[in-house]
């Protein structure tokens, strides 16, 4: 995994969240702090994104966006990252349990698969 970016995921900050083969492409946000890094996996719990769950059926390849002023970058400060996966959403099993007891208003978890990690800034 990038140093860089595991670095910038030591910070708050928003995180974006696209569809990107949807037609058109859905976009919701999260924060840093809620997302959990486990192997090549993003753990982030979900309440509402309804509308990137019902692009998923068709495609669920996402595109994630991270960024913080706190790190250095390619020119300067703040660093900037794409992460390009595919994401599931769960609603059981354990790391859907461990996820809910630290955000009790949870109703799903969303599971992102790392394929890719560029950095942009």
């Amino acid at each position: 995994m990038n140093p860089k970016f595991l670095e910038v995921l030591q910070h708050e900050g928003p995180v974006t969240i696209i569809t990107i083969n949807a037609h058109p492409a859905h976009v919701v946000n999260t924060w840093m702090s809620y997302i959990t890094l486990k192997e090549n996996q993003l753990l982030i719990p979900a309440a509402g994104m309804h509308s990137i769950e019902a692009d998923f059926p068709q495609d669920n390849h996402l595109t994630l966006t991270f960024g913080s002023k706190a790190v250095e970058g390619t020119v300067g400060p703040g660093a900037g990252f794409h992460v390009h996966g595919t994401g599931e959403f769960v609603d059981h099993g354990a790391a859907f349990d461990q996820k809910q007891a630290e955000f009790p208003w949870l109703t799903r978890m969303l599971i992102v698969t790392i394929d890719d990690v560029q950095q942009k800034i």
